[in-house]
């Protein structure tokens, strides 16, 4: 297996993201080798700093960057020659077999909807991150934010990728889905929010559960799988990730709140999609992108693509 690598993505690009490699390289058995994109001279350099033997993985230069502030669409089909796009060209060809990045998450996009692909059928993709709750399981949340108004019709399918997640990654046998909602009553909500309960309601592709309150969430939702637009689903996982900071920042330590803490996950896999692409989060650090690739290398390993064709079909 090949895991590649944006090296130049991310706030604190390259020193992060190549301490972040070798934290993974350590870590990771030697039968998964990972491919570095970005400017060699750096990324030997930087090696060199750590006490790295840069052998150990492939370096693929790439003399161009795509900026955090670069218009995603013009800047990826313009910068050729950047590690996004390179990253992007050789998982289509098949020279890796996952890519990940902390950099443009709108190039990512770019990337992933222009050159990947969506499996055929899959409406939008989305963005899924797990939410931890007292329960003790983790629930995949989707969508976290690419698509901030979805359709009813949408919303059913993240039923579907949810589910193929949560089977897939979290080991669930038959994981149930709920429809997070202003209330629990089926004519709760907004028109989008209520037509989705009535398809939902008469799913066949997973087990439906009804609708879930916010303030189930993190208690005990009684779902592997929560459903949402992307609007909702960003503002949750930002309030997730502010209780952490709040809790860290009144000197609180706590088992239960490190699972709040972004850097635990690394990144997001995005769903319904031909090739496993996984999008970090800008300020990550050198932890975060360890697990970011760890994350790409679970998603590559457990077949999730082909899980979600075949719940498709």
């Amino acid at each position: 297996m090949r895991i590649g690598i944006d090296i130049m993505g991310g706030d604190f690009a390259p020193k992060s993201t190549i301490a972040g490699g070798i934290l993974a390289r350590n870590d990771i058995p030697d039968d998964t080798e990972l491919v570095f994109f970005g400017d060699k001279e750096s990324i030997i350099q930087e090696c060199l700093n750590n006490g790295f033997d840069v052998n150990r993985v492939q370096v693929i230069h790439c003399q161009e960057k795509i900026e955090m502030n670069d218009h995603p669409y013009k800047a990826f089909f313009t910068k050729k020659q950047s590690s996004i796009y390179q990253g992007f060209r050789l998982l289509r060809e098949g020279g890796i077999d996952a890519f990940c990045s902390a950099g443009n998450t709108g190039a990512m996009m770019i990337g992933a909807s222009q050159v990947i692909t969506a499996i055929p059928g899959i409406i939008r993709p989305a963005i899924a991150a797990n939410v931890p709750n007292l329960a003790g399981r983790h629930a995949v949340l989707l969508d976290v934010g690419l698509n901030p108004d979805s359709r009813p019709d949408v919303l059913y399918q993240y039923g579907i990728l949810g589910r193929a997640y949560a089977k897939s990654l979290n080991g669930f046998t038959e994981p149930r889905v709920g429809l997070i909602n202003i209330g629990k009553e089926e004519e709760k909500g907004n028109l989008t929010s209520k037509s989705a309960y009535q398809l939902m309601n008469e799913a066949t592709d997973f087990e439906f559960a009804g609708n879930i309150e916010g303030n189930e969430i993190f208690l005990d939702p009684g779902v592997e799988v929560l459903v949402c637009d992307g609007f909702v689903g960003n503002i949750i996982l930002k309030e997730a990730e502010s209780f952490y900071k709040l809790i860290k920042s009144r000197n609180i330590n706590d088992d239960f709140f490190e699972l709040f803490n972004f850097e635990n996950f690394g990144g997001t896999a995005i769903l319904g999609i031909n090739k496993p692409v996984i999008v970090g989060h800008g300020i990550s650090n050198e932890i975060a992108i360890k697990n970011m690739i760890l994350h790409a290398r679970e998603v590559a390993n457990n077949n999730l693509v082909n899980t979600i064709k075949a719940a498709l079909e």
